[in-house]
């Protein structure tokens, strides 16, 4: 249960800095902080990645992440509130 709390803090905070006002944070900084957010949550949930280099939003805590690597993942929260990511 600890586990999957920190990745649910790890999604609420990237979902924080994405939709935080453009004066607070620059747009590049805003993706570096996501994509470094969803490296460490797919990291956590123990699945090969090295380093998220993009991130395309799908909704509210939904993501498309490509690797440095090249996997690919879909990072969401499902419906009983658990952090997923799924190999694309």
């Amino acid at each position: 249960m600890h586990g999957h709390m920190k990745l649910w803090a790890a999604m609420v905070m990237a979902a924080a800095l994405a939709a935080a006002p453009p004066l607070s944070f620059a747009a590049e900084d805003v993706a570096k902080a996501l994509t470094k957010d969803l490296t460490a949550v797919i990291a956590l949930l123990g699945l090969p990645c090295g380093q998220v280099v993009s991130a395309t939003p799908r909704g509210r805590n939904d993501y498309n992440c490509v690797c440095k690597d090249g996997n690919r993942y879909r990072v969401y929260t499902n419906a009983q509130g658990r952090v997923v990511a799924e190999k694309q």
